[in-house]
């Protein structure tokens, strides 16, 4: 049987990655890291996951969840660290 883990470990992101696009999109996790797995095999795919994990600092901002803005900036920090076509690609 496949497990959720099996399901992420074939993307190129992170667990917290994933969770951040299944919390932007509201999808269960395999379904994001599906989706996740797709976007960092499109054009310009790297950038739509910035922006996404970006949206929801914001969101968390907006609400007044600096914990979780926090949270969602360190996995921001990695993603970038992990991904700097991410960044580059956007300029």
């Amino acid at each position: 049987m496949i497990t959720l883990d099996d399901i992420e470990d074939f993307t190129d992101l992170t667990r917290d990655e994933i969770a951040a696009i299944a919390e932007h999109e509201q999808i269960p996790e395999a379904d994001a890291a599906l989706l996740a797995d797709y976007l960092m095999h499109a054009h310009h795919g790297a950038q739509k996951v910035l922006a996404m994990i970006s949206e929801d600092i914001r969101n968390a901002l907006h609400a007044d969840d600096l914990p979780h803005a926090r949270a969602l900036y360190a996995v921001l920090h990695r993603f970038i660290a992990d991904h700097p076509d991410a960044v580059r690609g956007a300029e």
